[in-house]
């Protein structure tokens, strides 16, 4: 429902999309593929939920952690609740973008930090060339 409830992907690249209708979809990504998840609502008196996930796809089989409208869920990465934290999220992702980077591509870690800097209230490092030179190298070696 524009402008009262609003949920998109921020980024991601999906492999399959099914459209339901003209308003909604189904998207399906391929395992380690990592995305984001908008959520948010407002009513008569202004916004009541704002939310940003920031999901890696899990292979079938693997543990998952639960999470609305993820079917079966995913490896959790960030999660932040509130519009000011949300906001900081997207600067973040759009910093990233900033630097010719996809943030899909943007190392699980530095999105997990995110997470436990906004949640303690402090402000996140931003992501750099050299850190994600780095991850690419450690995802070519392997674990």
């Amino acid at each position: 429902m524009e402008k009262k409830i609003e949920y998109w992907i921020r980024f991601g690249q999906p492999t399959y999309e099914t459209i339901l209708d003209r308003r909604c979809r189904v998207l399906s990504f391929r395992p380690n593929t990592i995305f984001a998840f908008v959520r948010w609502a407002s009513n008569d008196f202004g916004t009541i939920i704002s939310r940003i996930d920031i999901v890696r796809a899990v292979e079938p089989g693997e543990a998952y952690q639960t999470l609305p409208f993820v079917r079966p869920g995913g490896d959790i990465l960030l999660k932040i609740e509130s519009w000011p934290k949300a906001d900081r999220v997207l600067q973040l992702v759009d910093a990233i973008e900033a630097l010719t980077l996809d943030p899909a591509d943007a190392a699980p870690d530095y999105w997990r930090h995110v997470h436990n800097r906004l949640t303690a209230g402090h402000e996140p490092r931003s992501y750099t060339r050299e850190q994600h030179q780095a991850w690419l190298k450690r995802r070519r070696i392997g674990p």
